[in-house]
């Protein structure tokens, strides 16, 4: 399965970043080998609006089934859904921590956003 996972930095032991659509990088990683794609988020950090639609379009064409990352805002969620991708919110730690708690089941799948638009 690949998971999606926002992150501060490049490499798994880099913190998850707790913006989705603003994250500075987005991680893409087999959750069976923990290989990993680094996507590169700066057109979207400083975007005026539609960062999280944006994101979610490049986190879909990686094929990613689960995204993982702190908050989600509810169109970004919808884009999400729309392109039948899981999003946990709340994750924290470093990636490679935010991953074996989702592989754990300590870290469910949201039912809805949990912020209001921009954060």
């Amino acid at each position: 399965m690949k998971i999606a996972v926002t992150s501060t930095g490049t490499d798994l032991d880099s913190l998850v970043d707790p913006r989705f659509g603003r994250a500075a990088y987005i991680l893409i990683i087999d959750s069976d080998s923990f290989d990993f794609e680094v996507l590169d988020n700066k057109e979207n950090v400083n975007a005026f609006k539609g960062a999280g639609i944006q994101a979610a379009s490049m986190v879909s064409s990686k094929g990613a089934e689960v995204l993982l990352t702190g908050f989600c805002g509810p169109n970004a969620f919808k884009a999400m859904n729309a392109a039948k991708i899981g999003v946990a919110n709340d994750a924290k730690g470093t990636v490679r921590e935010a991953v074996q708690a989702y592989l754990d089941g300590k870290l469910p799948l949201a039912d809805e956003a949990n912020v209001e638009g921009q954060w």
